[in-house]
């Protein structure tokens, strides 16, 4: 619990908790008061039905229908008082128990004002039951606070019970006035029993959600994908307003090697200060021993969705996204890292300063750090690492032996899946591994039935060689000869943002609506299994 937060208060920030205290309070008002319109109605409706007599000399404004116009009007004051401005904390809490005591309290002396049908004391444990229950389950209240609310609202029951039947003149054989209002008492304590269990019920399944829903000062709004590490969401800072990635270690991942690589992908990433790398904001554990870093937030389309849904790129968007990628691993490769990862879906296209098209490099989760002499283990050198499709050959045969001239062969296929729609090679993974090792690569202008620029498709090739000798010899230099690519038409800032104005915005519309349908159905299942969420 943070500090100076009250016991009664929401496991959450401040803030929060006091917005949703304020909704909550303005439903339990809006729900009684429509409760209590049903009542003042039915009551008239019942008089015309089966006493007309009544309503002959027009309509009775007898006691009980003031009654009833007096607790609806503490209703709507309170729902009016909560359904605008902000409240504060404290006038809230105090609006809620002052408010809810002095409804039960009319609601009690309207029962007792009147000859019903019924026993008053029965109508009264009826109206008390179902005014403490429904605020228990409305109204987020922990235990105590609910059972001394509880017991202020129940108090006057055996009390006016006990005045009620001394009043009467009683058969010699029925109970006397203490007797019937020791029954009273019973229920009232039931009452006040049954409404605090049902508060440390709801308590304590929002408390549940909320944990779920909360990684150290981070609130965890919407899963956003998934890789080999971990899970990604969208979350926002308890303070700050800027938005933020989560990135979480999957549990059933959290071994010792598997732990070290998560904390490593950290520490490398925060060294890099490259515009075209994500930045890394916070690293932490949480509690139940979830280990996750924050890092910026990408509104972006990583180029497997956008190939996938939008088709080949031209040549010139090709150059400018690749000459990007190149000037992130070049500061990579300069500190002594590789990624081993390059692939479209680690590459995002986003819209950031004002500028379109803009690249950023993500998931380090197999960085290897060229001039550590740590344990090998912590990467699993001897292990392949990697997507097939974007293996190079050394990758695949000494993983243990790579330098940041694996990461420009994964280039290179990244490259020819931007520029013809499809991977280098394809297939079973034998296969793939195979063809990586000593297959040939059919041209770009091959497989897409039409002309390539040439200068792009050589150096595609160059970057695809088997021997890494013959590739380009750094990032920088792979840079240089994309620059130098005359033949390519140019993609300008213009055409960028004119592909966001138009594609890129149906894009992320289609995407956030698939996203929507894929928590409904989710949320609907949990339903219908009538389970409590489970962390991640």
């Amino acid at each position: 619990m943070s500090a100076g937060s009250r016991p009664d208060s929401l496991p959450w920030s401040s803030e929060e908790s006091r917005e949703f205290l304020q909704e909550r309070i303005a439903h339990f008002a809006f729900v009684v008061l429509l409760a209590s319109v049903l009542i003042f109605v039915s009551g008239w409706v019942i008089d015309l039905v089966w006493y007309p007599g009544r309503l002959a000399g027009g309509l009775p404004l007898t006691a009980p229908y003031f009654f009833n116009l007096g607790w609806a009007a503490v209703l709507l004051a309170m729902w009016l008082a909560t359904r605008g401005a902000t409240v504060p904390g404290p006038a809230l809490r105090l609006l809620d128990a002052g408010g809810t005591f002095a409804v039960s309290a009319i609601a009690l002396a309207q029962c007792f004002s009147a000859s019903f049908a019924l026993r008053p004391d029965i109508l009264a444990v009826v109206a008390l039951f179902m005014l403490l229950l429904y605020r228990a389950a409305v109204v987020p209240s922990d235990v105590r606070r609910t059972a001394w609310i509880g017991t202020l609202c129940a108090a006057p029951l055996p009390v006016l019970t006990y005045l009620d039947y001394s009043r009467l003149v009683r058969p010699a054989d029925a109970l006397s006035p203490s007797g019937y209002a020791a029954y009273a008492f019973r229920f009232s304590v039931l009452a006040v029993l049954l409404s605090s269990k049902t508060s440390s019920v709801i308590y304590g399944l929002r408390r549940t959600i909320h944990e779920t829903r909360h990684v150290g000062p981070y609130t965890l709004v919407s899963k956003i994908g998934e890789g080999g590490m971990g899970a990604v969401y969208r979350a926002r800072h308890a303070l700050l307003r800027r938005p933020t990635a989560i990135k979480i270690l999957q549990p059933e991942r959290a071994g010792q090697m598997d732990l070290v690589r998560f904390e490593r992908e950290v520490q490398m990433t925060s060294l890099l200060t490259s515009p075209h790398i994500v930045s890394i904001y916070d690293f932490g554990r949480t509690q139940d021993g979830l280990f996750y870093y924050a890092m910026e937030y990408l509104d972006g389309i990583d180029l497997q969705e956008l190939v996938s849904r939008d088709g080949p790129m031209p040549p010139g968007r090709v150059v400018r996204v690749l000459r990007q990628v190149c000037e992130a691993l070049g500061e990579a490769h300069g500190v002594g890292l590789i990624h081993r990862d390059i692939k479209p879906a680690n590459i995002l296209l986003c819209q950031r300063g004002g500028r379109s098209d803009v690249v950023k490099v993500v998931d380090f989760g197999l960085v290897k750090d060229l001039a550590a002499t740590a344990d090998p283990g912590a990467t699993r050198e001897n292990i392949v690492l990697g997507t097939p499709h974007y293996l190079s050959p050394e990758a695949i045969q000494s993983p243990e032996s790579i330098d940041a001239r694996s990461d420009l062969y994964a280039l290179g296929a990244t490259a020819y899946f931007l520029l013809t729609g499809t991977p280098v090679f394809d297939g079973p993974l034998p296969q793939i591994f195979a063809h990586h090792i000593g297959a040939t690569p059919e041209s770009p202008a091959a497989r897409l039935g039409r002309p390539v620029p040439p200068s792009l498709e050589a150096l595609i090739f160059s970057a695809l060689a088997k021997d890494p000798n013959e590739r380009p010899e750094s990032a920088e230099l792979f840079e240089a000869r994309l620059a130098a690519c005359a033949d390519v038409p140019d993609w300008t800032q213009a055409d960028a943002a004119a592909w966001w104005r138009t594609r890129g915005a149906q894009i992320l519309a289609a995407r956030a609506g698939a996203r929507q349908s894929s928590l409904t159905t989710r949320r609907t299942l949990e339903i219908g299994r009538a389970q409590p969420p489970s962390a991640f």
